[in-house]
């Protein structure tokens, strides 16, 4: 809900009406997070000495919380004509003090305030624990499921509201989508870039607060692929301008913050988003979770230190594992694939293929996004609504239903199984080595024999079949430290084996603690001397770019726990400020080496190879080669 004040700025000639809008010093009371709008026109002669508003005019808000004197800064955007807005959603309860800065003389050091009332929401959405999510209100735990409708912003307010609707009724709670709408759209908006076509973006404002009245988190994207947003607004302060704007409109709604759409095919994609995040982190006062899509994934960029979370495009169960295990953060995987519907899509799949890729990304720590041919709206497709009560769409709402009910703001990737993949949650007590298990989900896509090694308690079994969202309860309780199983009900599809200990598990909910234990960084071991590998092939000094070569890994140890590594092969050139990109997910094979790594040859190219064993261990190892064109 939206509520107003409204400032009325003169000339000299109006004075008096001047001091009379000076005396409105309050809007309406505010619910926390929660947007107040502060109305402000602009008078003829502040229009004759800044003839262009958008670009000319200076104004922003500086607020004073209640509590502890904590004062944030929101800048204003111009909505049109004379008329500009200061939307601003308080954090604190009580009175909020704030004062106009601008270079309008006429209005810079006014004054007002305005009272917060307690909320009625969850709040701004966080990182919680280093890989989760949380609102800031009352310790509330959030699951990210998420949908995909790139043109969300431009499709027809009726088809928008009845998708939103449906969503929401499936339990999906973000939506992603470019903030410029469809790409003829946005070459309309931004066709001149020092006036934006304001009609687009007060539809949006509605869009946006339509989805967070439906509890949904708008995943906004600036700009889409190919160079799209650097060839629409090709000044950088054109771009810092539009950043600001776009913070100044949206950052009081539940947000995040998603860059550009495959940062790889930007010509200076990595600086563009440094650039980006700079703005973000300037004028966004309540720092609103920050990442940007990638063709493959975002996490060369995590050394720059402005994203705060990961996302991946990829259906690759080895990079979701190893990229999960030595980058702190949360992942979201924005596309393991598209539900089809019969289209011929790139990475496009049927039902029963994306049910399971959804399902192993999320075993693997990874919040997802769903995407549908016929709703996504990639390209200059269309959006047809009668697709979005698809079938995976609501085996998505199993998913939600599912872990929903866990401890999954606990819950960390567990390498004890055999015959599936698995999260758990365990702990130690102070002063005690011996492991207490709370809860294992064991996602079993192949149905077969079954082994889990688990802290000896008495635990209770059942079996979720992901397909129809039912359950199996098994009578009688495990008790032991090795739980085996012959398979799971039945072989014609996926399972999820979901061992607990149910009465622990609800005391700990009850806690006024949302994490029972710390996440920690993993360390990476790097010493040759220690490593359970090394780089076999290649054996060249000099590597061509474009070209193939074979890469091997050669294990010194032969056990189980080796014998159950993941890799990740990565190479950067050093000093190109490009960052990594993936070569390959496989002890061995023939890998290309991209053109895009550098921007002058030749050029020192580092080649990583990181492993993660059979108990979760990490290992690095590094290997220097001289990179040439032909």
């Amino acid at each position: 809900m939206w509520h107003g004040l409204t400032f009325l700025v003169f000339t000299l000639l109006g004075s008096s009406v001047l001091d009379a809008a000076q005396a409105i010093n309050s809007c309406e009371p505010t619910p926390l997070y929660e947007t107040c709008e502060i109305k402000i026109t602009i008078d003829e002669a502040a229009i004759k000495q800044h003839p262009n508003p958008y670009m000319d005019i200076q104004l922003r808000g500086e607020f004073r919380s209640p509590k502890g004197g904590r004062t944030l800064v929101m800048p204003a955007f111009w909505d049109g004509g004379k008329q500009f807005v200061i939307r601003f959603a308080p954090l604190d309860t009580g009175q909020w003090d704030f004062r106009i800065i601008s270079n309008v003389s006429e209005l810079s050091g006014k004054l007002g305030s305005f009272i917060a009332r307690p909320a009625r929401t969850s709040g701004f959405l966080q990182v919680h624990n280093l890989r989760f999510w949380k609102f800031t209100e009352a310790e509330t735990p959030h699951y990210w499921m998420g949908d995909t409708c790139y043109p969300f912003a431009s499709i027809p307010w009726s088809l928008f509201t009845r998708l939103v609707d449906i969503r929401a009724e499936q339990k999906f709670n973000h939506i992603r989508g470019f903030i410029l709408g469809n790409r003829n759209n946005a070459a309309r908006v931004l066709a001149n870039p020092k006036t934006p076509t304001v009609e687009h973006f007060q539809e949006l404002d509605r869009r946006i607060a339509y989805l967070n009245q439906k509890g949904i988190i708008a995943d906004l994207i600036f700009g889409d692929g190919d160079n799209q947003l650097a060839e629409l607004l090709p000044s950088r302060y054109h771009r810092e301008r539009f950043i600001r704007y776009v913070v100044a409109r949206y950052a009081a709604f539940n947000v995040t913050w998603q860059g550009v759409e495959r940062f790889e095919e930007y010509k200076q994609g990595r600086k563009l988003l440094e650039e980006i995040s700079r703005h973000l982190r300037k004028w966004d006062p309540y720092s609103h979770p920050r990442s940007t899509a990638a063709v493959t994934t975002s996490g060369s960029l995590t050394d720059d230190s402005w994203m705060d979370y990961v996302v991946q495009r990829s259906s690759d169960q080895t990079l979701a594992t190893v990229e999960y295990e030595i980058t702190p953060a949360p992942f979201v995987n924005i596309e393991v694939g598209v539900e089809s519907n019969g289209d011929l899509i790139p990475n496009g799949v049927d039902s029963d293929t994306l049910r399971r890729r959804l399902w192993n990304a999320a075993i693997r720590g990874q919040s997802i996004t769903f995407a549908n041919s016929r709703t996504w709206g990639a390209e200059s497709s269309q959006v047809d609504v009668r697709f979005a009560d698809s079938v995976v769409a609501h085996q998505m709402t199993h998913l939600y239903d599912f872990f929903s009910q866990t401890r999954y703001f606990d819950l960390q990737p567990y390498y004890q199984v055999n015959g599936g993949s698995a999260m758990a949650l365990t702990f130690f007590r102070k002063h005690d080595e011996t492991p207490r298990g709370v809860e294992f989900i064991v996602y079993v896509e192949d149905p077969g024999p079954i082994e889990l090694q688990l802290p000896k308690h008495e635990y209770s079994v059942s079996w979720f079949n992901p397909v129809d969202g039912t359950w199996i309860d098994q009578k009688k309780k495990f008790k032991g430290e090795l739980f085996t199983a012959a398979g799971p009900p039945d072989s014609s599809h996926d399972w999820v084996l979901y061992i607990r200990r149910e009465g622990r598990k609800q005391s700990m909910n009850k806690s006024f603690l949302l994490a029972w234990r710390k996440i920690q960084p993993k360390k990476i071991e790097s010493r040759v001397s220690n490593l359970p590998f090394n780089i076999q092939l290649p054996d060249k000094n000099e590597l061509v770019v474009g070209s193939s070569f074979q890469f091997n890994a050669t294990l010194k140890k032969t056990g189980r726990i080796a014998r159950k590594m993941q890799w990740l092969w990565l190479a950067e050139v050093a000093g190109s400020g490009i960052g990594s990109r993936v070569l390959g997910t496989a002890q061995f094979g023939e890998f290309t080496i991209p053109e895009n790594l550098a921007n002058h040859y030749p050029a020192t190219l580092g080649v990583r190879l990181i492993g993660i064993d059979g108990m979760g261990r990490s290992y690095e190892a590094f290997k220097p080669f001289r990179l040439v064109k032909k």
